[in-house]
This record gives C-alpha cells, sequence and structure tokens, in this order.
C-alpha cells in the first residue's frame, strides 16, 4: 500500500467512479451459452472462500479469475467460457461485501461496495441492497446485487455500520443509496 495521503472524493466522483467501473474488464459471460458440461467439484463458502476438491484455493489471482467467468441461471451456478460451462456449488452467495465508503446524506447518500473478489458497485436501482430475514430467528442477512444476478452478502461488520445510517421513511427503517431507498426493517420493530 501507498505511503501517500488518501483524499476523499466528493459523493460526485464517488458515485460516477464506481458506475464507471462496474463491470469493466469483465468477460461477456452473459453472451455465452455453450452446453453444460457437468459439475465440477468446486464451492464458495458462504465467508467468501472458494474451494477446490475440498480444500482451499489459497491463490487470490485465481479465485478472481474464476469470479470473472461465474454466471447465474435460475437458482444454478456456473463457470462458463465460449465452448464449456461446469456446474459449482455456492452455498449462499457468490461474494462477500467487505467494505464500503459513504458519501453525502439521506436521498443524497451514495454507498460505494468493495467485494472479496475487488468489485466496487455502487448500491442503486441497478445494483440494489435486499435484506433477508431468517423466518425462525429472524437474523437479517444482507445483500447488495454486484453484476447480473450475482449478490455479495454484506458483511456483519460493514451491515452494523450502514445501520447506523438508515433512516425511516414511511412505514420503513432503510437506507438511501444513489436515489434510491432500500426496506431494512419495519419501522415497528425498531427498538427505541
Amino acid at each position: 500500500m501507498s505511503e501517500n495521503p488518501v483524499t476523499t472524493p466528493s459523493a460526485e466522483s464517488l458515485s460516477e467512479a464506481a458506475r464507471a467501473a462496474q463491470g469493466k474488464g469483465l468477460p461477456p459471460v452473459h453472451l455465452w451459452n455453450p452446453d453444460f458440461s457437468g459439475d465440477m467439484d468446486m464451492r464458495i463458502a458462504r465467508d467468501g472462500t472458494w474451494f477446490h476438491e475440498g480444500r482451499p484455493i489459497n491463490r487470490f489471482a485465481l479465485a478472481r479469475l474464476f469470479s470473472t467467468i461465474l454466471k447465474r441461471e435460475g437458482d444454478k451456478y456456473y463457470l462458463v467460457t465460449p465452448v464449456e460451462k461446469v456446474g459449482i456449488t455456492v452455498e449462499d452467495a457468490p461474494f462477500v461485501a467487505v467494505e464500503f465508503d459513504v458519501e453525502g446524506e439521506g436521498q443524497a447518500q451514495a454507498l460505494v461496495f468493495d467485494t472479496n473478489m475487488e468489485d466496487r458497485v455502487l448500491a442503486g436501482k441497478e445494483h440494489p441492497i435486499r435484506v433477508e430475514r431468517d423466518p425462525e430467528t429472524g437474523e437479517p442477512a444482507p445483500y447488495v446485487m454486484v453484476r447480473d444476478r450475482l449478490e455479495a452478502l454484506i458483511d456483519r461488520k460493514s451491515f452494523y455500520r450502514l445501520i447506523d445510517l438508515g433512516v425511516i421513511e414511511g412505514d420503513w427503517f432503510g437506507l438511501w443509496s444513489d436515489g434510491a431507498f432500500f426496506p431494512v426493517i419495519p419501522a415497528s420493530e425498531m427498538q427505541e
């Protein structure tokens, strides 16, 4: 990491930079529709760790490469090339949002997430935030859309930071980003 001082961009430049970077340099997997080649013993754990034949893939560059050719069809995940499509297992979401930057506040707020695979995503209408709740425990599981139906589970520390930024709009407590409001929990369930 550089020893240079860090400067914080304005909300406009932060959101514009994130918007411009989204999807850049990625293969056009949405155009590739080869025949199914079978399943592979590859798994992405809930914490974002990639495994092959039961062992973690310790080379980040290799896991990153695989993440760029990931495609979702229905509830199934595949690694695709122009000539091959192999099924893999994804325990929860294929990415984990491990950090985020925030600029502005209220309806002018911009939330830009960084994933464990170095994707940078501006939450907004095209990249919504959603929160699922475990039906038995009520435990929240927050997600942000990264690209083409591939989501990132927002890690716990980031989710707690997000809650500090939440506001009540009508019947919902939620978050604003890039002009869109994302409900998190009914306002009636908020504790004083």
